[in-house]
């Protein structure tokens, strides 16, 4: 935790994986982050995996160091203290649709220069979720072994809900320019970054529809090799596999070094007429058989001997982890300054919680903070932004337009 936003507040009211990432990474950089909910919960609040007390992990982590609202947003009441909370704050992240009581318009009427960013599906307004931009993408038919048959093999969809933490990372770019320039021109900004548009326009911007229309047809699979430079998996004598990339001459010669490759490389450029070291497409368009050499060299070597030569050499490699391997690696999470200690969790569990990725060397990274229980800050949020005395936010409590801390109910039933 940082404190470089720590003057500003955000109403976030949103659901599943994109909108949550926008505020939990300006949460992390020390903005006051106010989620407010059904007073139920969301509709991720039982997202996939619970505990066996019934409590979201997923929801656990996304929402951590933000403040729970909770309120009857099926009532009247409840959308107005909403709104009214969204408009008193002056930004907010949402991924609701536009025609629901929390539109921009609604929120400008109370407060001219209102600042929202509002997560869509599509730009015309259909419904989407990661799993079916990224089908529209064509991704899925790139990625598989490359003896698969382009007209008959099946997608292979990833499983990582990448297009929403991307849209996620990039709604909190967008607020964040919407908030810079009110404090230059004074204006509000109604900003909408649909989850389609952040994934096909991603595939323009790496070059990948320029090619496709160039080609004029579709780009084969390549299985785990990486597409125009020298890359993939190779698996050692003791069985274990391991990734490799070689992308600029350093590389290049690293590995060659490593695997003790300087004459088959030799040997084999001669035969082709060509020079490897010139760059990534010679390497490139005659991977087969330098996959082949480097597999062959590979199966002669455990891949702890192979990892130390690799090492010495400067070469870029990493060896294949499964998610609970990951999560057990003391390189990756024990000793990585990313993790802190295990903040008071709503599930009860004790488990490594991440700072914000962006590593600020002049400054003390704080300790990860819990996520809220849901309603757990109703009564403060209330009294401190709409100036309610705790008299009138009983009466709300009590005609059940607001809720307040969910610590002690029993959602094993789930």
């Amino acid at each position: 935790m940082y404190q470089l936003l720590n003057d500003l507040s955000i109403i976030e009211v949103s659901s599943f994986v994109a909108s949550p990432t926008a505020g939990l990474y300006c949460a992390q950089m020390g903005a006051e982050v106010i989620r407010v909910d059904h007073k139920a919960g969301g509709l991720d609040y039982d997202r996939f995996m619970l505990t066996e007390e019934g409590r979201s992990l997923s929801w656990e982590n996304l929402n951590r160091a933000k403040k729970s609202v909770a309120l009857d947003l099926r009532s009247g009441e409840g959308r107005e203290l909403c709104v009214e909370l969204a408009a008193k704050t002056g930004q907010c992240i949402t991924n609701l649709p536009e025609k629901s009581f929390l539109s921009h318009a609604a929120m400008q009427a109370q407060r001219e220069d209102m600042v929202s960013v509002r997560i869509m599906g599509w730009h015309d307004g259909r419904q989407a979720m990661d799993f079916t931009v990224n089908a529209a993408s064509g991704y899925p038919l790139m990625t598989g072994p490359e003896e698969w048959d382009a007209e008959t093999a099946p997608p292979i969809s990833q499983p990582l809900p990448a297009w929403d933490f991307i849209t996620g990372a990039y709604t909190a770019f967008a607020l964040m320019t919407a908030l810079h320039n009110r404090t230059v021109t004074g204006q509000g900004t109604e900003l909408r970054v649909p989850l389609g548009d952040v994934a096909i326009g991603t595939m323009a911007n790496s070059g990948t529809m320029a090619e496709m229309l160039y080609r004029g047809g579709n780009r084969e699979r390549l299985g785990n090799a990486i597409w125009g430079a020298f890359g993939r998996d190779f698996q050692a004598k003791d069985g274990t596999r391991f990734m490799i990339a070689a992308l600029t001459p350093k590389q290049w010669d690293g590995l060659v070094a490593a695997f003790d490759m300087a004459e088959p490389i030799a040997a084999l450029e001669q035969q082709l007429g060509v020079d490897f070291s010139a760059g990534d497409r010679p390497r490139f368009e005659n991977r087969a058989p330098l996959f082949d050499l480097f597999q062959s060299a590979a199966e002669q070597h455990d891949y702890a001997d192979l990892a130390a030569r690799m090492a010495a050499h400067g070469c870029t490699f990493e060896r294949y982890r499964s998610h609970y391997e990951a999560s057990l690696d003391p390189v990756l999470v024990a000793d990585n300054p990313l993790f802190g200690p295990s903040p008071a969790n709503p599930s009860g569990l004790e488990y490594p919680a991440t700072r914000s990725f962006a590593n600020l060397p002049a400054q003390v990274a704080g300790d990860p903070a819990p996520a809220p229980f849901l309603g757990q800050h109703s009564e403060e949020v209330l009294a401190e932004r709409l100036g309610l005395s705790s008299g009138a936010i009983a009466k709300l409590i009590d005609a059940g337009t607001v809720a307040l801390s969910d610590e002690n109910a029993d959602y094993s039933h789930r």
